[in-house]
């Protein structure tokens, strides 16, 4: 992605952010954009996790009772029943990515993932030319760790999703690895840092698809406003039932 249709997005992103202070346009210049070439970790595994937990299925019972002016009423009652479960999960994750850097603000990377690693090619210096080119600051045996407590996450997700019924709990995973094989690899990313007040921002661009994530500061003046505005409203409807 070039950079002049970066500069543009980024001027096109600080016009439409509603709650940024009007000044923001004027004072964070697009000047100080850097293309980098970023390290990441990817880590591939087959995992075989069974599970346990107990599903809840709601069923429903008739209720009698008084209303406030002594009539005799009906209503549904919720009720759950409980039953054992179990089962399995195997899945392959392929290219789990985990970002080897520490100077880009992690949760922005990962508004911008992915980077499609099946696209990726051998190195080559002429890729380069032109960049900053980060060392990565996260070594293997972290990466490893963090890569894994992902895959740990989801597999606890779809364990979640197999248990039948309405409703769960005490769910327990037991997950496995195998197959394991990592690779480092250099992804393209565009980063602008800007200064507003006494705070520093970033904003960051996926360099292959463009995907975009940013840090702005908010309009105390706006958001409180909006507030009265939504207080407002809400009060008139109370009013006019």
């Amino acid at each position: 992605v070039s950079d002049t249709q970066v500069r543009e997005t980024i001027r096109q992103w600080m016009a439409g952010v509603w709650f940024a202070p009007n000044a923001l346009k004027k004072k964070a210049l697009v000047d100080t954009l850097h293309g980098l070439y970023v390290p990441y970790w990817t880590f591939d595994a087959h995992a075989e996790c069974p599970w346990t937990a107990e599903a809840g299925h709601y069923y429903y019972t008739t209720e009698t009772y008084r209303d406030d002016k002594g009539r005799t009423q009906t209503r549904q009652v919720q009720h759950v029943r409980w039953e054992p479960a179990a089962g399995r999960v195997e899945h392959f994750f392929d290219d789990e990515p985990v970002p080897g850097t520490r100077g880009i603000h992690a949760n922005l990377l990962r508004q911008v993932e992915p980077f499609p690693t099946t696209d990726l090619v051998p190195y080559d210096t002429a890729f380069l030319s032109g960049f900053v080119v980060e060392h990565y600051q996260v070594v293997l045996i972290d990466a490893a760790k963090i890569g894994q407590d992902a895959m740990v996450a989801q597999l606890r997700q779809m364990c979640a999703a197999q248990v039948p019924g309405d409703t769960q709990r005490n769910l327990q995973i037991a997950p496995t690895f195998g197959g394991q094989t990592f690779k480092h690899i250099l992804v393209p990313v565009w980063l602008l840092t800007y200064n507003y007040g006494t705070r520093t921002y970033q904003v960051v661009i996926n360099g292959y698809t463009a995907k975009m994530a940013g840090e702005y500061p908010k309009s105390f003046w706006k958001i409180f406003f909006l507030a009265l505005f939504v207080l407002a409203i809400v009060l008139i409807v109370l009013y006019n039932q």
